[in-house]
C-alpha cells in the first residue's frame, strides 16, 4: 500500500503552491458572497429578495415560507463563512488535510449562494434559482460528510469550520422547501386539487425528517439542529400570526422542530455516555 493511501485523514503533507491558490479561491468566494448578499438585500438600492418575481420569495408567499426575522441567520452564516475563509488562510492552516478537502467545496458553495442570488432577484427566474438552491444543498450535504469524517484538531476549528457548515446546511435545508414552495405557487400549481394544509403540512414532515437524518449522521451535532429548528419555528410564527394563516402548517412545523430537537439531545447524551463508559475502561485497564 502506498504512503498516501495509509495517511489517516488528519496527516499534512507539506504545503504547496496549490494550497496557497486554494486559500485565495475561499477568501474571493467569501467576499463574493458578502458584496453579493448586499446587493440582494437592497442594501444599494435596487430590488429586495422579497420584492424579487413579484414577491414570489416573499415571507407570505406560501404557508412554507419563514417569517422575515428568519433570515436575520443569514448575517450569522454570513459571519462564519468569513471567519471559515480567514481562518483557513493563515499560514498554520495552509496544509491542513481538512481544509484541503472542504476549501473548494465550500467556495463552491459560496457561488452558488451568489448564484441563487443572480437568478431570483437580478434575473427574476424563480424555477433557475430552485436549481441553483438545490445544487448549494447537494454541496452542503458534500461539505456536512467531509466535517463529520475528517477529524478536527482544535476548538476554534470546530466552532469556526464544524459550527458555520452546520448552520449553514440546517438554514438553507429549510430554505430549499420554501424555494421549491415558491416556484410551484408562482407557476400555478394547485396540488391536484388537494389542500394546500396537507402539501404545507407533507412538505414540513418531510423538512423533520431531513433533519432527524441529519442529526444520525452528525452523531447529534448542534449546529444544524439550531438553524433548522430556527427555520421551522419562524414557519410555525407566520402561519400563526401572519398571510397566509394555516394552523396545520405551523403545528406540523411546531412538531417537526420538536422531533429535530429531541432527536439531537438523545444523540447527545448517548455519545457522553458512551465516552464516559469507553474512558472508564481505559482507566480500568491501565490500572
Amino acid at each position: 500500500m502506498s504512503t498516501a493511501a495509509s495517511r489517516p485523514a488528519s496527516a499534512t503533507a507539506p504545503p504547496a503552491s496549490a494550497d496557497v491558490v486554494r486559500q485565495v479561491v475561499v477568501v474571493v468566494g467569501a467576499v463574493l458572497a458578502i458584496v453579493l448578499a448586499a446587493v440582494g438585500s437592497g442594501a444599494f438600492g435596487g430590488t429586495s429578495v422579497s420584492g424579487a418575481s413579484g414577491g414570489a420569495l416573499s415571507a407570505d408567499a406560501t404557508p412554507i415560507a419563514p417569517a422575515t426575522t428568519a433570515f436575520s441567520i443569514w448575517s450569522v452564516i454570513y459571519a462564519g463563512l468569513v471567519a471559515y475563509a480567514v481562518y483557513q488562510a493563515l499560514p498554520g492552516q495552509r496544509a491542513v488535510d481538512r481544509h484541503r478537502r472542504l476549501g473548494y467545496w465550500v467556495a463552491a458553495s459560496m457561488l452558488l449562494n451568489a448564484g441563487w442570488l443572480f437568478a431570483a432577484v437580478q434575473l427574476g427566474q424563480v424555477w433557475l434559482s430552485v436549481v441553483v438552491i438545490v445544487a448549494l444543498l447537494a454541496v452542503l450535504v458534500r461539505i456536512f460528510l467531509l466535517v463529520v469524517h475528517t477529524p478536527t484538531r482544535s476548538r476554534v476549528d470546530a466552532i469556526v469550520t464544524d459550527g458555520t457548515m452546520g448552520l449553514y446546511l440546517g438554514w438553507v435545508s429549510v430554505a430549499t422547501a420554501a424555494n421549491v414552495a415558491a416556484a410551484l405557487v408562482e407557476s400555478g400549481f394547485d396540488g391536484f386539487g388537494l389542500p394546500s394544509g396537507l402539501w404545507s403540512t407533507v412538505v414540513l414532515a418531510v423538512a423533520g425528517l431531513s433533519g432527524v437524518a441529519v442529526a444520525v449522521v452528525g452523531r447529534g451535532r448542534i449546529a444544524p439542529m439550531l438553524s433548522l429548528v430556527w427555520g421551522l419555528a419562524w414557519v410555525a410564527v407566520g402561519r400563526f400570526s401572519g398571510q397566509p394563516l394555516d394552523t396545520a402548517a405551523g403545528v406540523t412545523a411546531l412538531v417537526a422542530a420538536a422531533v429535530v430537537l429531541v432527536v439531537v439531545l438523545v444523540l447527545r447524551v448517548r455519545a457522553e455516555r458512551s465516552g464516559s463508559a469507553r474512558a472508564r475502561g481505559e482507566a480500568t485497564r491501565a490500572s
